[in-house]
């Protein structure tokens, strides 16, 4: 990458995403005061019909191009449970970002679930948003420029990546020849959009930071110590050194394959207990995690040979994942046993540790999972409670958490 302006850098992004195979389009051409918004889109090869023009700068949901997107993915579904989802989609609100923010991510990773009467009977109906198997069923567009009006303060974000009309990626982008332009003061321009344009970020899965040299992702949670960078591209190898951060977080993380499976099975919202030493008063805190690059194509592999052990002819051996202390063992096993659930229809999942605190650890570990798992975990309490819990299967994870020499 040569340019080095704050420009060129939301340049060069657009080019590398329009090669992924996101359609171009400019901000300012779908704004409520566009009179033409088509004839203002670049690039434009979507085969799909093209965004639409807002009605305000609040609207941060592309409401028809969903509307669109979860009619073509539910023809089974009756229109009025279509229409109910779009409405719930569009109604997502809390006073705490966080927990608005988990709601849509519910709805997006699980479906939209709705109650509906046939027969005089009242029957649940999923509507899904996204269609995660099939990548290319959806509508991707990756728009710049894209102006927020919220209690009559205006933002404007570098580029956001829209799914389905959903906007669930946020790139703020920053020049790196100006040295008071760096990655943090893009993370911090971040921050500051979450307090001025919230609702934008109710929508949102994981935000991009860069300064044309680093890149960086993280969630609406993350400090920016949990920001981090994505270093490779196919999962095989890390990228060369003279390879640009950005360029390689955009290959690797934001194609349409990996956004989607990141989204739907990389996400988690821990659940903390905190207490208050001077009041005593206990409250729930939530974060956002999100996996990192290691975390994500180890588990991945894992979950493939895993399938390949448990198949008719399989020797029943997954293999062994090794990790360095500190890299989130616990969180990759969430993220294994999260997708190892969808790949072999909901199978029994020990874990089994070798010493009594990390017993305790890893659990609480899991349970703040559980929205991903789908269930919520039990922890055994003896042998016979082991027992006793349900018909165990062969599927076994095991941590071994001694620092080896």
């Amino acid at each position: 990458m040569t340019a080095f302006t704050e420009s060129g850098i939301e340049v060069f992004s657009l080019d590398e995403l329009k090669q992924l195979g996101f359609a171009y389009v400019s901000g300012p051409s779908i704004a409520p005061d566009e009179i033409n918004p088509a004839s203002q889109i670049a690039a434009f090869e979507a085969p799909f019909n093209i965004p639409e023009r807002r009605e305000t700068y609040g609207d941060v949901v592309l409401k028809h191009t969903l509307e669109q997107a979860i009619n073509r993915l539910n023809p089974a579904v009756p229109g009025t449970a279509r229409q109910e989802a779009l409405k719930a989609v569009l109604s997502v609100f809390s006073p705490q970002l966080i927990d608005a923010n988990e709601t849509f991510h519910k709805m997006l990773a699980e479906g939209v679930r709705i109650t509906v009467q046939k027969d005089g009977q009242e029957r649940g109906e999923r509507v899904w948003l996204v269609d995660f198997q099939n990548p290319e069923n959806n509508v991707f567009f990756a728009v710049n420029q894209f102006t927020v009006q919220e209690r009559n303060q205006n933002k404007r974000p570098d580029v956001i990546l829209f799914v389905n009309g959903l906007p669930l990626v946020v790139m703020e982008l920053k020049n790196p020849a100006d040295k008071q332009a760096t990655i943090r003061k893009a993370y911090d321009q971040i921050q500051t959009y979450k307090a001025v344009i919230p609702f934008l970020f109710f929508y949102n899965a994981f935000c991009v930071i860069s300064d044309g040299l680093e890149a960086k992702a993280g969630t609406i949670s993350s400090g920016f110590s949990r920001f981090q960078a994505w270093k490779t591209v196919d999962g095989k190898k890390e990228s060369a050194a003279h390879t640009g951060q950005l360029e390689v977080l955009i290959k690797g993380m934001l194609n349409k394959s990996t956004l989607l499976d990141l989204i739907r099975n990389f996400i988690v919202f821990e659940k903390d207990r905190k207490t208050d030493t001077k009041t005593g008063l206990t409250q729930i805190e939530t974060v956002k995690k999100l996996a990192a690059y290691h975390q994500y194509h180890a588990v991945n592999k894992a979950v493939e040979t895993t399938r390949v052990a448990v198949a008719e002819k399989g020797n029943r051996k997954a293999g062994v994942v090794w990790h360095t202390q500190g890299s989130g063992k616990s969180l990759s096993m969430v993220f294994y046993a999260g997708k190892l659930i969808h790949a072999l229809d909901n199978p029994t999942i020990v874990v089994i540790t070798d010493r009594n605190d990390l017993d305790q650890q890893l659990f609480d570990t899991f349970a703040g999972s559980a929205s991903l798992l789908g269930q919520p975990p039990v922890q055994a309490e003896s042998r016979g409670h082991l027992k006793s819990l349900s018909s165990l299967r062969r599927y076994c994870v095991y941590d071994h958490s001694e620092v080896l020499p």
